[in-house]
């Protein structure tokens, strides 16, 4: 992992094998069900519900301190504690990383492989559910140069220095599908006009593990994305997009990249903005 960036932010599956029992270690599963996490996490992992610990009723990311802080309290977490995020959608880890990194928990690191990795290799799981002393957490304000709003992606259509990057499935993008179900009624399927369009997925290898440096770099630079331009990546909730900040940022040292965390959830329900299919 030392060809990256910032090599630091990852954690490997033995690495935390051997830290499962530390007290300054807290390990989060995110998944949209509590039924995935019930029977079969990793040993001592609390629980985040996508839907209900990180997502408002409209499906915008709940980047309100508050809530922030009611969750980091609730799972006993302090400013000191180290958490590792992971989920059994690829990329979770690397979108929590982004919100906690944004609201200022600076021990916040991501599971090399993640769920897969750790099935795959045997490691353990338990049904026991886990239980620790709440905290007063206490959150810093919104760190505002981890997002951008979408007056700012209107003002950068058709900016040649700057790359609007679509990173959802090629059927979100061509306009098939509107979050998770074919589009229905008034919702408007498509992409931002003029979006490159390279699906977040692709970053892995087949271990769930992230591609070597140099494969990313081809595999980023081959499409136009490249660090010299200032790259805004979005897809259906800010999470997928939050997953390739992560990559540009931190393993390939893109200087300029933000996330467009209001996404297509957002964009296609503005009557005001073009789209394109």
């Amino acid at each position: 992992m030392s060809q990256y960036a910032c090599p630091q932010v990852l954690v490997d599956t033995q690495w935390l094998m051997e830290h499962l029992n530390d007290p300054t270690v807290r390990v989060v599963e995110v998944e949209m069900s509590p039924e995935l996490y019930k029977d079969a996490h990793l040993p001592g992992a609390v629980f985040w519900n996508i839907f209900t610990d990180l997502l408002k009723p409209d499906l915008s990311q709940n980047l309100d301190p508050t809530a922030i802080e009611n969750l980091m309290s609730r799972s006993g977490i302090s400013h000191e504690t180290t958490v590792i995020a992971y989920g059994s959608y690829p990329g979770t880890g690397a979108w929590i990383f982004w919100l906690l990194k944004m609201f200022g928990h600076d021990r916040i690191y991501v599971l090399n492989g993640g769920h897969q990795k750790w099935i795959a290799e045997g490691r353990p799981l338990t049904a026991e559910l886990s239980n620790f002393p709440p905290t007063q957490y206490r959150a810093k304000s919104c760190d505002r140069n981890f997002r951008v709003l979408h007056e700012e992606i209107r003002e950068s259509l058709n900016r040649s220095d700057r790359v609007l990057l679509d990173v959802r499935t090629p059927q979100e993008y061509r306009g098939e599908i509107f979050m998770m179900k074919p589009p229905e009624g008034t919702e408007r399927g498509g992409h931002i006009p003029g979006a490159l369009h390279l699906e977040h997925i692709l970053t892995l290898n087949e271990d769930g593990t992230f591609k070597s440096a140099q494969e990313l770099h081809n595999l980023y630079s081959s499409r136009g994305i490249t660090p010299d331009r200032e790259v805004f990546p979005y897809c259906a909730i800010g999470g997928r997009s939050a997953y390739t900040w992560f990559v540009l940022k931190y393993l390939l040292g893109y200087p300029n990249v933000r996330n467009y965390d209001g996404s297509w959830n957002e964009w296609s329900r503005l009557l005001d903005v073009a789209i394109e299919q």
